[in-house]
């Protein structure tokens, strides 16, 4: 099938790259002619488990990159828009770029004479497919769904292991009023060994809110339980292990530490409860998850000036940047709150992330960037572990404090704990 896809993004890329692996053609399109030309070049504009190697295999034979985006859907019949929806400061999402896809391809419309697929795959608010219908039938002057298709396709990727979650998917979600194209899209799909729910348009933009919500909510959960357990002199991850084991709750998402971050949970919280305000609905529990969540990275701090009067002139060493291990994303990263939290207290930062370092060296040029994480220790007098990275377990920490905030030495790896070692809510 030839499928033309709008936004380079994490969701983007990764969809284009899965999608020719299983055979399809793809050509994706973004207005940032240096993401354009990596990809064209078969370089991966993110750092993803696999992305590279899919690229290196399907660049230029399945998967080409143009800025030319009415080109890209007038020679496909199938198109999926993931563009971003970033958040406004009191919780509600920007559609401009949804908007404006939609626009750009009604557009294009107007000359096609072909019935033309669009499927939806950035996370959006109910009712916003009916919006998109709207535009795209004023402008093109064409009804849905005779003259085209539209559909809701909700991505569950965990950016990390998002090449993997492509390929095994728990479900997938098609949301529409159009059987046609959800017969399009489960022949899309159709090598992907996964159960499909057929759903109307707001009920699939509801379950990707909700699942999002529900599994940010497990981290709150547990960091609150975590809190408790430290004031009592309990192992947090030894609960966490007891209570994973009940069927009904599962182990998943009850690693204690700083909170969650990146580009999803904390945007799609806060958009679901402006949403949720604005219907006239306190929703208690979401305003508690984002509390919760906001308030964690600061017991870094808390445990910092516990044991020391002043951070004034000390020597800290930042292990990780990314608010994920094997990601570069550092969107709504704990360690980007903390680390400005250190700053005021003018303490001397020693920082070092595998691969996230670019991003965070523009918000903080003058830090002192390690060419490696032993480095980074050997010039510090204390050591916060703010990413999972695996890399971190096997370090020489000596007799230096070490502040564990991602609980990488767990209760599995506590032989593996340096001397000096506190975890932050364990």
């Amino acid at each position: 099938m030839k499928v033309s896809i709008i936004g380079a993004g994490y969701v983007g890329v990764v969809l284009a790259a899965g999608l020719a692996e299983l055979g399809h053609e793809i050509t994706l399109v973004d207005i940032d002619n240096k993401k354009v030309e990596m990809i064209n070049n078969k370089e991966a504009p993110i750092y993803e488990k696999g992305l590279q190697e899919l690229l290196e295999k399907h660049v230029p034979t399945q998967i080409k990159a143009t800025t030319d985006l009415k080109t890209a859907i007038s020679n496909t019949e199938l198109t999926f828009v993931c563009v971003g929806t970033p958040s406004r400061k009191e919780g509600l999402i920007h559609l401009e770029q949804v908007k404006g896809a939609c626009l750009e391809i009604a557009i294009t419309l107007l000359r096609k004479q072909a019935k033309h697929y669009m499927v939806l795959k950035s996370t959006v608010l109910p009712g916003t497919s009916e919006e998109c219908i709207k535009i795209i039938e004023d402008v093109s002057r064409k009804k849905f769904p005779k003259d085209f298709s539209f559909a809701m396709n909700p991505e569950f990727l965990r950016e990390g292991n998002a090449v993997h979650d492509f390929f095994n998917q728990d479900r997938i979600v098609i949301g529409s009023s159009d059987a046609e194209i959800v017969e399009k899209l489960k022949e899309l799909y159709q090598d992907i060994k996964a159960p499909v729910l057929e759903t109307n348009f707001k009920e699939a933009e509801m379950i990707k809110y909700t699942n999002n919500a529900f599994l940010a909510t497990k981290i709150s959960f547990i960091n609150e339980i975590g809190n408790i357990c430290k004031k009592l002199g309990i192992d947090t991850n030894v609960v966490a292990k007891g209570i994973g084991m009940d069927w009904r709750i599962g182990p998943h998402f009850l690693r204690s530490g700083i909170g969650f971050g990146g580009s999803c949970f904390p945007k799609d919280v806060s958009a679901l409860i402006f949403r949720a305000t604005e219907t006239g609905y306190s929703p208690k529990i979401l305003r508690a998850v984002f509390e919760v969540n906001e308030a964690q990275p600061k017991k870094v701090i808390e445990l910092l000036d516990k044991k020391h009067n002043s951070l004034a002139g000390k020597n800290i060493a930042i292990l990780g940047l990314a608010f994920k291990a094997d990601t570069d994303d550092v969107r709504e990263s704990p360690a980007l709150q903390i680390i400005k939290e250190l700053i005021l207290e003018q303490a001397n930062l020693h920082v070092y992330d595998p691969v996230a370092e670019e991003p965070v060296k523009k918000l903080f040029p003058t830090l002192n960037y390690a060419e490696s994480a032993q480095e980074a220790i050997d010039n510090a007098e204390i050591v916060l572990l703010l990413t999972e990275w695996q890399e971190f377990t096997q370090l020489n920490y000596g007799d230096k404090l070490v502040i564990d905030g991602k609980n990488i030495f767990d209760s599995e790896r506590v032989h593996l704990r340096p001397k000096n070692y506190e975890g932050v809510c364990w």
